[in-house]
């Protein structure tokens, strides 16, 4: 598939494909969201993401509604994302995704969000 949006469930779960360079550490915010669970799946590629509980975070960008996200600063535990896995990052879940790792500029990623039920 190339890069671009895809209707899965109207609203209620889209995917997304990208193909970008990966960011500096320094680059690559914390995150997290309230309205959508995040799966993650690298397509090509390697990427580095870190995971903390927002729990442990500090909050310097708060909630937007609009964006669904807010940011932190946080301490936390960083894996290499590889074809054939793929991460899911819930509400209490600050991710740190799209960073790079040696020897890949370039990452193809699908994104896929899962609306929260209330």
């Amino acid at each position: 598939m190339s890069p671009g949006q895809y209707p899965i469930d109207d609203k209620n779960a889209y995917a997304s494909i990208t193909n970008a360079p990966s960011k500096t550490l320094e680059d690559a915010k914390w995150e997290s969201h309230q309205k959508y669970i995040d799966l993650q799946y690298v397509i090509n590629g390697e990427e580095k993401i870190g995971v903390a509980p927002v729990s442990t975070a500090t909050v310097i960008k708060p909630y937007n509604p609009a964006k669904d996200a807010a940011n932190y600063t946080a301490d936390g535990t960083y894996y290499i994302a590889t074809p054939g896995q793929f991460f899911l990052f819930f509400p209490p879940n600050a991710h740190r995704p799209n960073i790079k790792v040696d020897g890949y500029d370039t990452v193809k990623k699908l994104v896929i969000k899962i609306k929260v039920v209330d």
